[in-house]
């Protein structure tokens, strides 16, 4: 762990001798009574914690003094489509560590309808994954998150005119099938982003339509096949290639 995070409600409270933070601090970080260590609150700010006590049941009890603010988010929503729970797990954790705004899971035409009966958001699962991507990107925000049963209702509702911002963001549709141009000869740097990634069987010439209907750009990613996951990584990439020419779509 890069950082402890806390929940606000965990303040004021001792830790579980099995809570994982727990066996970091003690088990591999060797920190005893009175020594300090780089905390966060989920939500709020980074700082320093403290080993208040270490209960006789082997819980501690830990303080946090946190006033620095965390790391600024890149300026992206990106949309996947659901694809198995273990891969979806991965991407949240992935999307977390580098920072993205807001991810949509969205339902598609060809993706397996059966991965969205999974139970990760009603468990806790989901969250676990953004606070482990956060962790250990020393971060205590997460992206935002919601949920759309297919394309058609995502591209209606247009969360990304929502958020406030004035400025006009990329909107960009990853597709090797039927590409405009590349995500790699494009580099987003300071452009607000939405970036849409499809299931391994791809979208749908019905998607491929509404996409153009709503203003996106569809962009390859080269010739082969790539998983979900895989796919998902790179546009955000884009945004830390400050030195590269930019070539937006006007």
């Amino acid at each position: 762990m890069n950082i402890i995070l806390l929940e606000e409600h965990e303040l004021g409270r001792s830790l579980s001798r099995r809570d994982e933070r727990t066996i970091h601090l003690l088990k591999v970080l060797h920190k005893k009574a009175g020594d300090a260590f780089e905390a966060g609150i989920i939500g709020g700010k980074i700082g320093t914690g403290r080993i208040e006590k270490i209960n006789l049941d082997g819980s501690i009890f830990i303080t946090v003094q946190a006033s620095e603010p965390p790391p600024p988010r890149l300026r992206l929503r990106i949309a996947v489509a659901f694809v198995r729970p273990i891969q979806i797990k991965r991407i949240f954790r992935d999307m977390s560590n580098m920072g993205v705004e807001a991810v949509d899971l969205v339902g598609t035409d060809l993706g397996e309808k059966s991965y969205r009966d999974t139970k990760l958001f009603a468990s806790g699962g989901a969250q676990s994954a953004f606070v482990e991507g956060a962790v250990q990107s020393r971060d205590t925000q997460v992206p935002a998150l919601a949920l759309y049963d297919n394309l058609e209702d995502w591209l209606k509702e247009r969360p990304w005119d929502k958020t406030g911002s004035k400025r006009i963001p990329l909107l960009l549709a990853m597709d090797n099938v039927r590409p405009e141009g590349s995500i790699f000869h494009l580099s987003v740097t300071s452009r607000p982003a939405v970036i849409a990634v499809g299931p391994e069987r791809g979208w749908s010439d019905r998607e491929r339509d509404m996409f153009e209907k709503a203003g996106f750009l569809r962009l390859s990613m080269g010739s082969r096949p790539l998983r979900t996951e895989t796919a998902v990584s790179p546009p955000p990439l884009l945004q830390w290639k400050k030195s590269r020419k930019v070539n937006e779509p006007g």
